[in-house]
């Protein structure tokens, strides 16, 4: 088949991202945040996390210490038992007093508000810093590609990047500015209920008639099946699983939000 040039592929990514829009207005974050503080710890704990996990130890977490000044001063291990049931949790508690001494000492005890300076903090990466810049400020810098929105925009099409970094660029260089600020929300919802990683809805999908992987993303078969070649195709297809996906991006940083 004939490479789709850049203009039908711009042309296709403003359709999808205006489907979503219609699909899911106005959408919110899952995670339960009051302010700039609460967002970043929240979103830095939800690395490889569910959101309502996250959820359900976080009222205790700033109940004990709400602010940077208080959580900076607690002990890791005791905000390690508060948030023993999510994943990584030796780290993000560190994590957690760790970004709230730096806030306190190098940003006078409020969240910074740039990239760069988001960045410095412990467990905090691009993609968090573009979530709570997005969400906490209405500062729209770039793209939070999490594995929902990564494996959806390789389906889609829209960047063969093995990373979510590489496929942040590419989204970026792809679609308006104007949309940036909707597509994480959106993506993950629409990742989570129709393009899911194993079982896509294709069936059922608003956006099959645009979509160059409609019915061919397929669950991976087992270890030994037949059906091996499947498992091929799946990670070909943006399952995510793959050492250059968003599956492969565990460890690297704590903080990064990938639920």
């Amino acid at each position: 088949m004939p490479r789709e040039s850049k203009a039908s592929r711009r042309q296709r990514g403003i359709e999808f991202c205006a489907r979503m829009h219609e699909r899911y207005p106005g959408v919110q974050s899952a995670l339960d945040y009051h302010d700039p503080f609460t967002l970043v710890v929240c979103v830095m704990l939800s690395a490889q996390t569910t959101d309502a996990g996250v959820n359900r130890v976080t009222p205790e977490l700033f109940r004990r210490w709400p602010t940077p000044e208080a959580m900076a001063q607690a002990d890791p291990a005791e905000v390690g038992e508060v948030i023993h049931s999510i994943g990584f949790w030796r780290a993000k508690a560190a994590h957690c007093v760790e970004l709230s001494q730096m806030i306190v000492s190098d940003f006078g005890g409020e969240v910074p508000r740039t990239m760069e300076e988001l960045c410095r903090l412990p467990g905090v990466g691009r993609k968090t810093a573009n979530i709570v810049l997005n969400k906490a400020f209405g500062i729209c810098e770039g793209i939070a590609v999490d594995t929902h929105v990564f494996r959806i925009a390789t389906r889609m099409g829209f960047t063969r990047a093995s990373t979510p970094a590489a496929a942040e660029k590419d989204l970026l260089d792809l679609l308006p500015h104007e949309l940036w600020t909707y597509v994480n929300e959106e993506w993950i919802h629409f990742g989570r209920d129709t393009c899911t990683a194993q079982r896509p809805k294709c069936e059922g999908c608003p956006c099959a008639d645009i979509c160059p992987s409609a019915f061919k993303a397929t669950r991976p078969a087992r270890r030994g099946s037949a059906k091996g070649a499947g498992r091929a195709s799946s990670k070909g297809a943006g399952a995510g699983r793959g050492k250059g996906g968003a599956g492969g991006a565990r460890g690297r940083k704590a903080g990064e939000r990938s639920s």
